[in-house]
């Protein structure tokens, strides 16, 4: 049958009703507009960022080619990958990578487990939800530099109220205290982070799984952890980073003695300190290739789950 006051339809064809929604290369072209339109909004604020970051990332990067110590300016010349050669080949900086590591791995391991609590507690919280929640950004809110002192002070036995033990003076120790700091100010932020994503899981899923006669595990594992997967990985991602490049609370606690100096360290150490902008600029690239590095691979093996969090916004 054929539209009114149109062409037949051809044989063999079954003409689409009128009113039925346009097919998929519409679809695809109110896509493809959406997107121009999308980039062309968040063009400026690239632009600013690139502005912003691209040049003083690439001039660390021809600094890192140069032999440049300002206390011998007439030493000054292109040495190319010889100041990585000279930093790879140290023993300080691989030293001061694996006190990286432990920081960022043990730092951001207890935020996510505390935060995940924290999060699941204020999701059946009913009365005072608001005020709990301006309470919990206050560590986040202070100075990284307030809160490092703050906790130094308590680890400290002549200014401790906290304890007689000199914690500051062994290395073991030394990192507890630096890790707790880096927890105490970071994990509320991430609860709430978790939290946001809890409320996009179903409390009918939730239900339904009770029903069915699931355990409160299985609700976790099989419909809580499913659904907040997405926003885990984001916020995982996020604190890997931000842990990656500590340097005010070792800065003020302990200064990078007793083994806890970190990359970020190292490359202050020989920018400020010695003044040698070539090997201090080679470590400041290194460390900003280990960060470039852990974002794309984690979003090269969690694709999946970061388009899925997409699709969600949109909707």
């Amino acid at each position: 049958m054929s539209r009114p006051g149109g062409p037949p339809a051809p044989a063999g064809t079954r003409p689409r009703p009128i009113g039925a929604a346009p097919g998929r290369p519409a679809t695809r072209r109110r896509r493809r507009r959406r997107a121009r339109s999308a980039w062309w909004l968040i063009a400026p604020a690239v632009l600013t960022m690139l502005a912003v970051t691209a040049y003083p990332v690439l001039y660390a990067c021809w600094l890192s080619l140069q032999r440049y110590d300002l206390r011998f300016p007439d030493q000054r010349g292109f040495v190319g990958l010889d100041n990585y050669a000279a930093v790879l080949s140290a023993p300080v900086f691989w030293t001061d990578l694996g006190a990286t590591l432990v920081i960022a791995g043990i730092a951001v391991a207890i935020q996510l487990v505390a935060g995940f609590g924290i999060a699941l507690t204020l999701r059946r919280a009913v009365v005072g939800r608001r005020a709990v929640h301006a309470a919990l950004l206050l560590p986040y809110g202070i100075i990284t530099v307030v809160a490092a002192f703050a906790w130094q002070y308590a680890a400290t036995p002549d200014l401790s109220f906290v304890s007689d033990r000199a914690w500051l003076a062994e290395r073991w120790s030394s990192f507890a205290v630096v890790i707790a700091t880096e927890v105490w100010k970071a994990t509320p932020f991430v609860a709430l982070l978790l939290l946001a994503g809890l409320a996009a899981v179903p409390e009918e899923l939730l239900e339904t799984a009770e029903v069915d006669g699931a355990s409160a595990w299985q609700r976790f594992r099989q419909v809580l952890l499913p659904g907040i997967r997405p926003v885990l990985l984001v916020v995982l991602l996020y604190r890997i980073l931000d842990s990656i490049r500590v340097f005010d609370t070792v800065f003020v606690q302990t200064d990078g003695a007793n083994g806890t100096e970190t990359l970020s360290l190292l490359a202050y150490d020989q920018l400020a300190g010695r003044l040698n902008l070539g090997l201090g600029s080679a470590v400041s690239v290194l460390l900003f290739a280990l960060s470039a590095g852990t974002a794309l691979t984690f979003l090269l093996v969690f694709r999946a789950d970061l388009r899925q969090l997409a699709r969600r916004e949109e909707r």
